[in-house]
Parts: C-alpha cells; structure tokens; sequence
C-alpha cells in the first residue's frame, strides 16, 4: 500500500488516514513515528477501557519490563551438540538498542525530560545452579562476549562475587552447590504504562489526532473503494462510531485475534489463540526490597515453555522501587485481563480448528505445566521461591494478577498447526490493514516492529528518500547491524545513556534506584 492521502485532501469528517485500535504501546509507537514520517496525516485512536496502557502495556501486568537479552536464557537455546545458538540473543538486543534510540529521539526532540522517567538502570543477571547448568551458562557467556552488544558482560562462578551482586539469592544457599552468574550492569528497567502513556501525550498535541476512549470496535470491514469501515460502540452511550480509515492498526494485545477475524483478510484465516494467564509473588517487606538491586533470570525447568522462566526482579513502579517473582502461569479462556470467558470459544473457526487441535496435541507438555501451576498451593509457590531466595518468608510476599498473554497458533504447511511464542504480524496483501499478535518480547521491540510493519504497509513512501532520512534522525542505526558495528554500538550506547539519564549502577547497590525514583 502507498502511504494514505494527505489529510486535506480527505473529504468526509468521518474519513482519517489512519485508525489504530487498542492505545498500548504497539499503537503509540506506530501513531508517533506516522505522525514523524508524514506530519499532515489523521489519526484516530480506539480504545475499548477508560485509559491508555491498562492492559498489556501496564506495568503490574507486563513481564517484560526491558527484554534485551541479557539475562533471558529462553533465547540463547542449546543446540543438540551443546553449543548454544544465540542468533535469537543478537536479533533481540539490536531491537532494544532501536527502541532506546527511538526514545532518545523523543527526548530530545520534544524537549521533555519526563519522557525519559520511564526507564532506570537497573543490571541483568542470569543465575543458575548445578554443574550441567553451570557448565551451559559458561558455554553461553563464552559466545555471546563475541558480540560487541555483549561485551561488557561479566562472568562469575565465585559464591563470594555473585554474593556481592546479589546478596538476598546467596544467603543461606548449600555452599557446596555449584554456581554461576553473568552480569550485564547496563541492563534497563522499563515502566512500558508510563512511556505509552507519555507518547499518547505527545501525540495528543499534534494536529488531526483524536482519541476515543470506552470504545470497542464491533464491525471492521473493508469496502468496495479500499477504505476500511469502523464501527465502534461508545460502552457507556451505547452510540456507535463510523469511520473510514485509509489504514487500519489493530494493537489490542489478546484482543486482536477477534479483531483479525472480523476483517476477513484471507491473510488472517487459521490464526488461533492459545490465553495464559500470569501471577507474581508481589514483596511487600521494604527491607527485602532495599537490598535487591537486579533482574535475575534463572533457567525454566525441563519439559516447561519459554513463558515460564523464573526471574526475581526489581522495578521501578510509579517512582517506587518493587520487587517481584514470578511468573507463575494460570488458565483462563479471556484473552484480556478485563475480557470476557467467552473469548476462546468465540475464537474457534473452522479454519483455525484443525491448526489448534494439532498444536495441542503437539504441546501436551505445556498443558500439564499449565494444569500443574495452576492446582499450586501457597507452599509450592513459596517453595519456587526459596530456590531464588533460600530465606524468604511467606509473611512478606503477597499473590497478585498479572496480566493475560494469548500465544499465537498458525496454519503450517508441515506441521498443521504450530504454537509460536513470538510475536507475528499479520497484514492484507494491499497493506491496508495489519494486526499484531503474541507476545513476548513484544514491548521491548515495539520500535523495530513498526518499522517493518511501516515498510510493509507503506513500500513506496518508506523507500523515499525524505522517509529515509527521517527513519535515521529517529533511530540513527536503522538500516544497518549493529551487532557487525562495535563503534557504532558504543556511539549510539554512549547518546542515549547520557539523554535517557542511564548512569551506571552497580549490582547490589542500595541506594541508586530510590534516587532514580525522585529524579
């Protein structure tokens, strides 16, 4: 698809450029770098809840929090030899460095020093224990220092050293089991609600942008002259909303999947979702919090997926320091946090049947995971835990909700069915429309995402010369790889630390992330 007439040229005041639907942070990245690319164009932005950034992007429900591969061992996978592919590593932290260069660019462009609240420093740790464990995180160390976006890694299998790092994980640990740790002390915190809504603000002040909250789409079909119809239901008036868009986004997280249904795309046929719900031991003990200073990644346990990796994490919540672990995996048939029970069984087509049904069958593992987390009691939650934090009471950690993911299932050719836990995008042969499904890393690469989507839907004006110039003002790596680029990684790593207020802060400090929280 061209890029969509101008917005002057559009006749109808029912008629807009572009229609995203869900306001997360897939919708505002891709609505602020169209606003960027092309200024004149209208926007109109849907959102079935009251407020932006309530569901996937917030971030009591995100589980996400700044994936850049530096302590995920989900993607650095061993090989059948016993070298460990990190290809998957490389590919995702070159997506972070996008992501920070992007919000560097709207730092400094718009002269907003809140914009760049939502991130702090905060160091990524791998820690595992067991010689066979030990001996993977060795082999994956050793391949990934290769890599400039990686170099700064250190490596320890000194109990003494990881204690100095991560003083609450070591103490009262049996000393005479093996351990290591990788430490990345340039690792990141990200409060995704905050900079959502921070762009969402940004957006709002430009010109032809309108947001309509306690919408939800009803009717999504495309007509005769290429323009999409939206019909969209005010939940509180009950009046429906009409619209023609030149170019439709649907970012709703879980929600999207219907959505993709209801435009009919032949693209979009035999997509299924397979919705996991998450929980978090949530700290409440403030001394406890005090003295952790790290997210620390462990290794999932045989025979459990990619979603189950346990880490202990500390965040930056609403200018407060916090500390979760988790996640731990329940069922539910919403595709929303706020959705309906209904959700899965209104899912089911017969075009996705069958690709269902084989990717069940393929992933009983995962069921019986599911089935197992969910009959946990307190006490085997507590007992996860303890591996992580040999000394934790249960007095001072509280069970929360977090957020619900759907993992994307598709047609294959092969297979039948598989069950992707990525992200997938899906778009109309004429680039009308496109839709975001899954789930991690998600957020985190929310910026390299739409820029492929960009040059998906729009060809022609993202190969010109004026939106090729305006991609490298706004992350100024694009086009090139920066894992094959060491100066340039320390270049571009060096500008948006100093613009985005990134000061190193050692693992196990004290103190920096409560100033980091009063800035």
């Amino acid at each position: 698809m061209n890029s969509p007439a101008n917005s002057a040229s559009a006749s109808p005041s029912d008629t807009v450029d572009v229609v995203l639907i869900g306001a997360g942070i897939m919708s505002a990245t891709l609505g602020m770098m169209l606003k960027e690319l092309q200024p004149d164009l209208s926007i109109t932005v849907l959102e079935r809840l009251d407020v932006a950034a309530a569901e996937s992007s917030d971030a009591w429900n995100n589980a996400g929090t700044g994936h850049s591969a530096f302590c995920e061992l989900n993607y650095t996978p061993q090989r059948p030899d016993g070298s460990v592919d990190i290809s998957k590593a490389i590919a995702i932290a070159e997506s972070f460095e996008q992501s920070k260069q992007f919000w560097a660019f709207l730092a400094e462009q718009y002269q907003v020093k809140e914009i760049s609240r939502f991130i702090n420093h905060i160091p990524h740790m791998s820690f595992v224990w067991g010689e066979k464990n030990v001996e993977f995180l060795r082999k994956r160390y050793a391949a990934l220092i290769q890599s400039p976006l990686f170099k700064e890694m250190t490596y320890s299998e000194d109990p003494a050293q990881i204690e100095q790092w991560i003083p609450l994980v070591m103490e009262g640990r049996d000393q005479s089991q093996p351990v290591a740790a990788t430490c990345m002390e340039l690792g990141t915190d990200v409060n995704f609600g905050s900079l959502t809504r921070g762009m969402f603000a940004l957006l709002q002040q430009k010109p032809n942008v309108s947001f309509h909250f306690n919408h939800n789409v009803e009717k999504l079909r495309q007509k005769d002259d290429g323009l999409w119809r939206v019909h969209a239901e005010d939940r509180q008036t009950g009046e429906v909303r009409k619209l023609n868009a030149r170019f439709v986004f649907i970012g709703a997280g879980g929600g999207s999947l219907p959505l993709l249904d209801k435009s009919g795309i032949p693209e979009g046929r035999g997509f299924g979702g397979f919705p996991v719900s998450g929980q978090w031991l949530k700290c409440l003990n403030p001394e406890v919090i005090a003295r952790h200073n790290a997210k620390v990644y462990g290794k999932a346990a045989v025979g459990s997926p990619p979603m189950s990796v346990p880490h202990l994490d500390t965040r930056m919540i609403n200018g407060q320091r916090e500390l979760l672990f988790g996640p731990y995996a329940g069922f539910t048939t919403k595709f929303l946090k706020k959705g309906s029970f209904l959700d899965l069984p209104l899912s089911i087509q017969l075009s996705n049947l069958r690709p269902m049904i084989i990717a069940g069958l393929k992933n009983i593992p995962l069921t019986r995971y599911l089935i197992n987390q969910v009959r946990q009691s307190p006490a085997d939650r507590l007992k996860s835990l303890k591996e992580y934090l040999p000394n934790a009471r249960p007095e001072d950690w509280q069970l929360e909700i977090a957020g619900q993911r759907v993992q994307v299932i598709k047609k294959d050719e092969k297979e039948g069915g598989v069950l992707e836990f990525g992200t997938e995008v899906v778009s109309a042969a004429d680039g009308s429309i496109a839709a975001l499904l899954g789930a991690s890393p998600g957020a985190s690469t929310a910026v390299s995402i739409m820029v492929g989507l960009i040059h998906k839907c729009f060809p022609e004006k993202a190969q010109s010369a004026e939106w090729q110039a305006k991609f490298k003002q706004m992350i100024p790596s694009h086009g090139l790889k920066l894992n094959e680029n060491p100066q340039l990684v320390e270049e571009i790593r060096t500008h948006t630390n100093a613009v985005l207020d990134l000061e190193p802060v050692p693992a196990g400090g004290k103190a920096a992330l409560t100033n980091a929280g009063n800035r």
